[in-house]
């Protein structure tokens, strides 16, 4: 199984990216996909989810700015992050998951991740 995300770079506060997460190896819609962040001297922390069906989930600091969504034909899943602040700057990993999302850290594959970077 591989998850390779991709689309990180430096951007402007109030900025906009697109964050892709190409998977292969597995069943894609038969599984739960997540956005974590880690940024640095933190845990690695929950930002967005997307169940088999297409229920989203988010977590607060997100909401609103942040949109998810997931293409099954293509195997991959999307992150739109819009009005971006300095403390959205981490590295982003996308994650799968068997069964039901969850805002923990125990999913079943993990990408690599993609540097987001945020300036003020």
């Amino acid at each position: 199984v591989q998850l390779q995300a991709s689309g990180g770079g430096l951007v402007q506060a109030g900025g906009s990216l697109r964050l892709s997460c190409a998977a292969s190896g597995l069943t894609f819609s038969t599984y739960g996909m997540g956005w974590f962040r880690q940024a640095p001297g933190k845990e690695r922390e929950f930002v967005s989810g997307i169940s088999r069906r297409g229920t989203t989930y988010y977590a607060d600091p997100v909401k609103g700015r942040f949109r998810i969504s997931r293409d099954n034909a293509k195997n991959t899943l999307y992150l739109q992050m819009n009005s971006l602040k300095p403390d959205d700057t981490a590295v982003y990993y996308c994650a799968a998951k068997i069964g039901g999302l969850t805002t923990n850290t125990k999913y079943n594959y993990w990408g690599q991740g993609t540097l987001v970077t945020v300036s003020s």
